[in-house]
């Protein structure tokens, strides 16, 4: 590689990481926005509906793995759910200890209306790559997200 190459890639490479730290604050930013909103689900909580629009019936234990949530704060979330009439919770008649959750008929139309939503918002912004930026793009946050798995927090090495 020549010297311009490195300093290009160094460049290429830096300007990536402002991209991804401009998507996590956006990010943040929807989350705090989703918060402050009274009467509809938080970002979070959708996260949890979207679970049960994929797959109907989970416990808090399942829903909690599935959203990468503490049981307690999954417990809250459903509270909530619950009192907007988007889930309901059923106790197991073969385990009572167990209780699974699920879409009400309002929870089903309601997460369909934001699917579609973001999937439109998504065909949208997304709608000037071709497929092979777009499977490269895939494959670079991957590899970020991997990074971001495996770091320890050591640097002195």
């Amino acid at each position: 590689m020549s010297i311009t190459t490195l300093s290009e890639r160094a460049e290429a490479i830096t300007t990536l990481g402002q991209s991804f730290k401009r998507t996590m604050v956006a990010v943040r930013r929807l989350r705090g926005r989703d918060t402050q909103r009274h009467g509809t689900p938080s970002f979070a909580q959708y996260q949890l509906l979207f679970s049960l629009a994929d797959r109907d019936g989970l416990s808090s234990g399942e829903l909690a793995a599935a959203a990468d949530l503490s049981p307690a704060t999954v417990t809250q979330m459903l509270d909530s759910l619950v009192e907007l009439g988007l889930v309901t919770r059923t106790r197991s008649s073969t385990d009572r200890r167990i209780v699974t959750c699920s879409l009400t008929d309002a929870g089903r139309e309601h997460i369909g209306v934001r699917r579609a939503t973001l999937e439109r918002c998504w065909h949208e912004a997304l709608a000037d790559f071709s497929v092979e930026e777009l499977e490269r793009a895939g494959a670079v946050l991957d590899r970020i997200a991997g990074m971001f798995d495996s770091f320890g927090g050591d640097t002195s090495s």
